[in-house]
């Protein structure tokens, strides 16, 4: 199993970027798929997860009307739109996931500052 994050970046408050996470080394098509995030000196949590049978996708609170999680089962890849960012956005972003286990990405910066 392999997952590459691609994407972050610095961006300025109330900005947008687009996440996006190729997964190799399982039917991708099978499995939900999350984004978790982890700011400096916090703990990781969970941002978002696309599931595999069309169920609604999964927002935590401080995310919901801003970020969009969506998967590309051709592709096999996963991405996070994100909008309307906040300085508070500002973490590693990683993809995630079950297969048996958990595999994670390497992680993509993402800095909201102005």
């Amino acid at each position: 199993v392999q997952l590459v994050e691609s994407g972050g970046g610095l961006v300025q408050p109330g900005g947008s970027l687009r996440l996006s996470c190729a997964a190799s080394g399982f039917t991708f098509s099978n499995y939900a798929m999350s984004w978790y995030r982890q700011a400096p000196g916090k703990e990781r949590e969970l941002v978002a997860t696309t599931f595999s049978l069309g169920s609604s996708p999964y927002y935590v609170d401080s995310v919901k009307g801003r970020f969009t999680i969506s998967r590309d089962n051709a592709k096999n890849t996963v991405y996070l739109q994100m909008n309307s960012l906040k300085p508070e956005d500002t973490a590693v972003y990683y993809c995630k996931v079950h297969n048996g286990m958990d595999y994670w990405g390497q992680g993509t910066q993402v800095t909201v500052s102005s």
